[in-house]
């Protein structure tokens, strides 16, 4: 079994979580909340964690994870938690209850309401090592929430904010690309644009991190060379490993900050309707972004194309506009049923996310909105 301990301790391997129970042991957790949602129950995926835990079940079980998780899912779950008397969490799905898990965690150790955490309300500092342990289990290769240390969550204001501190990095991540073979096209296309954005983002980010920058270059490259098979070819083991593989990358990159990408789908996350699936707005988003930022990037366009593999002079949002049709994902947020009415709400809520403070250009309220024009 291959360990990795890089921000904390992956397990990383076709069947990893057959090793379930030891991770558990070592985390002194002997009555876990499981956060998943109920995508995962009615695909029997959930069968395979209840086969690896213990006792052959999950005795706590959390399934109403919603699409964006929102501080009053966080409640619903802390509930459970302390009614079961719980000390640890394992989170089974996509980011989604990966980070509503972070969420939970934080809440059953601290102050329980979310607002004071945020990291633009300043929360960074009031989170302490108490955070209760989690173990990530991704079955999707997209969000690299298992190795993150931010949990995006809805506020009861209808803020979508990042809560993020070193403390809430699960303590354990089992990615086992065996519980992604199988994954429909369209989500796979959709979590691996998630994924090649995390990189493209990171590395384009202007913090020096040579070793974070590193890091993205690899996972952009699996990514491109994977993509399109793992997406037409649900059963080959191979592009699956590679595209879980890259989405851990560019989790692990994440410490460089990302940009206007992510500033602007966090937004249209927030939106209660319609609901917005978080990878397919970083497609769609990532080509005007990347005409956006052309020019302040130095040779970094160029690194990019040559990592992965792609022809000198090559066009990146060109490329990735004719990469997201090759995969069968919208061009535009208005085929995703987004307006133009959004847009004041959403360039400002853009304009105070986290994400814009690391953008290689600085943007401001009409480059925002210019950029959500363009997309609708």
């Amino acid at each position: 079994m291959s360990l990795i301990n890089y921000l904390t301790t992956i397990r990383f391997e076709f069947g990893a979580i057959k090793a379930l129970a030891e991770d558990l042991k070592a985390l002194g957790i002997a009555r876990p909340l499981v956060v998943t949602d109920r995508g995962i129950v009615a695909s029997g995926l959930i069968d395979r964690l209840h086969a690896a835990l213990p006792g052959g079940r999950a005795e706590f079980l959390f399934d109403a994870t919603p699409s964006n998780p929102t501080e009053e899912a966080a409640r619903a779950a802390l509930a459970l938690y302390r009614e079961g008397e719980c000390d640890g969490l394992i989170a089974f799905g996509g980011g989604s209850p990966i980070d509503l898990a972070k969420c939970v965690a934080l809440m059953a150790t601290h102050e329980p309401r979310l607002q004071p955490y945020a990291f633009i309300d300043g929360g960074l500092e009031r989170i302490t090592a108490k955070v209760a342990p989690i173990i990530a289990i991704p079955t999707t290769a997209g969000t690299g929430a298992e190795v993150g240390r931010a949990a995006l969550v809805t506020l009861d204001d209808g803020r979508k904010v990042a809560v993020i501190s070193p403390h809430i990095i699960p303590k354990r991540a089992v990615c086992d690309p065996e519980l992604t073979l199988g994954m429909p096209p369209r989500l796979t296309a959709a979590t691996g644009m998630d994924a090649l954005s995390h990189c493209i983002e990171t590395y384009l980010s202007p913090r020096v991190n040579p070793p974070a920058d590193a890091i993205a270059l690899d996972g952009a490259a699996r990514i491109i060379a994977s993509i399109e098979k793992a997406s037409s070819e649900s059963a080959d083991r191979q592009a699956r490993w590679e595209m879980m593989m890259g989405a851990l990358e560019g989790g692990l990159t994440f410490q460089k900050g990302l940009g206007a990408v992510h500033a602007l789908s966090h937004a249209l996350g927030s939106l209660k309707e319609p609901s917005l699936h978080h990878g397919t707005l970083n497609a769609v988003l990532l080509p005007p972004v990347l005409r956006f930022n052309a020019g302040h990037v130095g040779n970094k366009y160029e690194r990019l194309a040559a990592a992965m593999g792609l022809p000198q002079g090559t066009d990146l949002a060109v490329f990735i506009e004719g990469l997201n049709q090759r995969l069968g994902l919208p061009a535009k947020l208005g085929e995703m049923g987004v307006t133009r009415a959004v847009i004041p709400e959403m360039t400002e809520k853009a304009l105070r996310d986290h994400s814009t403070a690391t953008n290689p250009r600085s943007a401001t309220w009409e480059d925002y909105e210019a950029l959500l024009t363009e997309s609708i």
